[in-house]
């Protein structure tokens, strides 16, 4: 199986890459952020999966192993194949993806094309105990939420995390700015602030960005 591949960008194309090492062609599919950063002509080295079928073998490229972890995580659960999950990590970086999932934020993940919000609600079911365990195998950088988790304790009331969000997704701001705002506002006030504390700490978090 191929696991890393370091060679240099032949072409770009909407959903793929082609990346030249030492004169073989490797065909890649990634999301349009990781295409994004490639360029024609340059070195890249991208983290792999490799997925076997019957009909075919394909690649999927990543920028670091976090990112591949987080592809492979997505697809244990029933339901989610390889394409809903890179369309999920277009979306959500991996950290992103992790604090939805602790902060029961189905919106978040709905956002990603193709997921609606009945497979984005399974993802978070059945993914929240795997956050402790993923937190200390890959060294990701979860949320304060996540971390307690992580460390044994009780999420404390996510629900208010994901409200306050939720208000804010409806004053127009963007979701996950919106989670970034809330989880500075709850570890400036503590996981006891209400919603409405969380908004109003959350706003001004956003007003100084």
């Amino acid at each position: 199986m191929i696991g890393r591949l370091k060679g240099t960008v032949a072409a770009v194309d909407v959903e793929t890459a082609l990346i030249d090492v030492n004169g073989v062609g490797y065909d890649v599919h990634a999301h349009a952020r990781t295409l994004a950063n490639l360029a024609v002509g340059e070195a890249a080295t991208l983290s792999i999966e490799t997925i076997v079928r019957e009909d075919m073998i394909r690649l999927y490229g990543f920028e670091s192993e976090n990112e591949r972890r987080a592809f492979r995580l997505l697809q244990s659960v029933q339901g989610v194949g390889a394409r809903h999950a890179l369309a999920v990590l277009q979306v959500l970086p991996p950290d992103d993806l992790y604090d939805a999932i602790a902060a029961e934020d189905a919106n978040a993940i709905a956002r990603a094309h193709g997921v609606g919000k009945k497979l984005a609600q399974r993802v978070i079911a059945e993914l929240q105990s795997k956050l402790g365990s993923l937190a200390n195998a890959s060294g990701a950088t979860l949320k304060v939420v996540a971390r307690k988790m992580a460390a044994g304790e009780k999420a404390p009331e996510p629900n208010r995390r994901a409200d306050a969000v939720s208000a804010l997704s409806h004053l127009g701001y963007d979701g996950v700015e919106a989670r970034r705002a809330v989880n500075a506002a709850a570890e400036a006030a503590g996981e006891t602030a209400s919603v409405e504390e969380l908004i109003k700490r959350a706003l001004k978090e956003l007003a100084a960005a």
